[in-house]
């Protein structure tokens, strides 16, 4: 496009243009649905504002186009702002905030402070349960009958390669996800809990760890909170092809394991085929790989 073509695009547009405009997207004539799309999309955030009001209309066409709009700038706005938070902060991110903005990049829509209360519920809950005066795997199994035995918390086995294994909200959704996802979980609830607990992220598998000076425990959230030895941990590297290094049992940071999730994801989409998805998950690879 070029640049007078670009100006006339961003004209400010009267109440009756704009309400053309809309009416447009409904055209039968798909070249003319995604030229009227793209001029919208042009006026970026301020569009979302004046089409939004026809997700709600009568009439299917407009209504699930208008859906899609929204549901599009809502998630490149979602992107700009997880974008900014990874290249903003440190090594000591805050790993929940990363959390949460990066399943806004998929699902925009997301009650976050209403997720947040319900991690806040289930520290609660254990709150008044744990008995903090007993060893690690006293305080580690009441809380792996709570997450796991009643609330059903379990690794996504059927469909590991889900995407939505790996945004925090479906994991508190349908309580499944991948290793990473359920360790972050086990942390955001822990650490509610202020218990010395942090991801261990060993290649290829991915756990928590409970240290103290009465004991270290090393759980697999994964495997309904397993609880491992550090002799199973390297037992388990030296079966695989990387090999046992010391460093592989060390915490991660916050920022490692923000990128691991985003890893992941980058993946599962490229095995998908889904190449703006690729696209989206590298940029957020590079942003945090700096």
């Amino acid at each position: 496009m070029n640049a007078l073509a670009t100006a006339e695009a961003l004209r400010p547009l009267s109440e009756s243009q704009r309400a053309a405009l809309v009416k447009l997207l409904a055209d039968d004539d798909m070249a003319v649905y995604h030229s009227i799309r793209s001029k919208i999309l042009a006026y970026g955030q301020e569009a979302s504002q004046w089409v939004r009001p026809h997700t709600l209309s009568s009439d299917p066409v407009l209504r699930r186009r208008a859906q899609e709009i929204v549901q599009y700038l809502a998630r490149q706005e979602a992107d700009n702002r997880f974008l900014a938070f990874c290249l903003s902060q440190g090594e000591d991110l805050d790993t929940e905030e990363g959390a949460w903005l990066l399943a806004q990049t998929q699902y925009p829509e997301i009650n976050v402070a209403a997720y947040q209360a319900l991690f806040d519920s289930y520290a609660g809950d254990l709150r008044e349960r744990i008995d903090f005066g007993a060893g690690a795997e006293g305080i580690l199994a009441t809380i792996n009958q709570y997450l796991f035995a009643e609330l059903g918390f379990s690794g996504n086995e059927q469909n590991y390669y889900d995407p939505d294994n790996s945004y925090l909200n479906r994991v508190a959704d349908r309580r499944t996800g991948n290793p990473i996802s359920l360790c972050l979980v086990y942390l955001f609830v822990t650490r509610r809990l202020k218990l010395p607990v942090a991801g261990i992220g060993m290649p290829g598998h991915f756990l928590t760890r409970f240290q103290s000076s009465t004991g270290e425990v090393y759980v697999d959230a994964f495997n309904r909170g397993k609880f491992l030895t550090k002799a199973d941990c390297v037992k388990y590297l030296l079966h695989t092809s990387h090999g046992f290094q010391e460093g592989y049992l060390a915490p991660i940071t916050s920022r490692r394991t923000l990128l691991r999730v985003c890893s992941n994801l980058h993946q599962i989409y490229g095995q998908l085929n889904l190449a703006e998805e690729t696209a989206r998950l590298q940029r957020y690879i590079v942003a945090l790989a700096k």
